[in-house]
């Protein structure tokens, strides 16, 4: 349950520093995080069935999107404009809330890897916030940056604490929340603003690249097995590294790497469409995904030699 103390962090921080005014606009938002938070430790307490995690979930992410107003509600550029429909985005916002939520949720397998992860990405948001003058937005994410930063002495390998579901969906639901914000005002910036990004949506796909390729990876990897989706398994990328021989630190410091540069090419491609960054972004990642499996293929090959 180390998420309680992230929580605590981030709590006083944000008490100081928001005005009235910060609370009231972003309300529902605060609403649905709480209840996220309560969900996580609700599970990390009696542990709950997926079935029921998943159904508690429902709750705050409805809050968030039909009552705050988050929602994906176009294509983006990414194809020919059509406004969504009321129930169609509605419907498409909460699927991938809880799709992400619990992704970032499924990376949070080795010490130290959610919240360095976590750190990246809200660093990521928080400074182009700042750059668009949301200071509210900046602020929610550099204060959860800061308070993860404190949490990570103490999750490092060898770990004293774990960030548990307390942890894990309330900062997937968090960066869930600043995705689907940067995505609407990205792309309602003007063309000649110095933090637009041309690909919106590819942009925070190579943000949040580690829980949406391992994700993906492993559905795949579960479904060509004829087994459920849910399965538990090794085959998470965390896992690929570790069966290489590597340490819990520098699988994350790899990981990690991985993210970095990839947020790295959204920001050197920034001009260019989604039509390019997310092809690429995928090519890249079947490469990796090859590398690891030829690499450990003769890992095991050298070690039955």
């Amino acid at each position: 349950m180390g998420g309680i103390p992230i929580v605590i962090g981030v709590v006083f921080s944000v008490l100081i520093a928001f005005s009235l005014a910060d609370w009231i606009s972003m309300k529902f938002f605060f609403i649905s995080l709480a209840l996220m938070f309560i969900t996580g430790l609700r599970d990390d307490v009696l542990t709950l069935t997926p079935r029921d995690k998943l159904l508690s979930q429902l709750l705050p992410v409805i809050i968030l999107v039909v009552f705050g107003d988050v929602v994906l509600d176009s294509f983006y550029g990414f194809s020919p404009e059509f406004e969504f429909p009321k129930s169609l985005a509605w419907g498409v916002s909460i699927f991938s809330i809880i799709i992400f939520t619990n992704a970032y949720n499924l990376i949070d397998g080795l010490d130290g890897l959610a919240g360095s992860i976590g750190v990246i990405a809200l660093l990521c948001f928080g400074c182009w916030f700042y750059t668009t003058d949301n200071y509210p937005l900046s602020l929610i994410s550099l204060v959860f940056a800061g308070s993860i930063l404190g949490f990570l002495f103490f999750n490092w390998q060898p770990s004293k604490v774990f960030m548990g579901d307390t942890g894990a969906l309330t900062i997937g639901f968090l960066l869930s929340f600043l995705a689907i914000q940067f995505v609407n005002q990205n792309y309602s910036l003007s063309p000649n603003h110095v933090a637009r990004f041309q690909a919106s949506i590819g942009t925070v796909i190579c943000v949040l690249i580690i829980p949406v390729f391992d994700t993906i990876r492993v559905i795949v990897l579960r479904l060509r097995k004829f087994e459920s989706p849910f399965h538990a398994d090794r085959n998470h990328l965390h896992h690929q590294f570790i069966n290489l021989g590597f340490s819990h630190a520098q699988a994350v410091l790899m990981i990690g790497g991985i993210n970095i540069f990839f947020v790295f090419l959204a920001w050197i491609l920034r001009e260019k469409s989604d039509l390019l960054i997310l092809p690429l972004a995928i090519g890249i990642c079947l490469i990796i995904n090859q590398v690891l499996k030829v690499a450990q293929q003769r890992h095991v090959n050298g070690r039955k030699s």
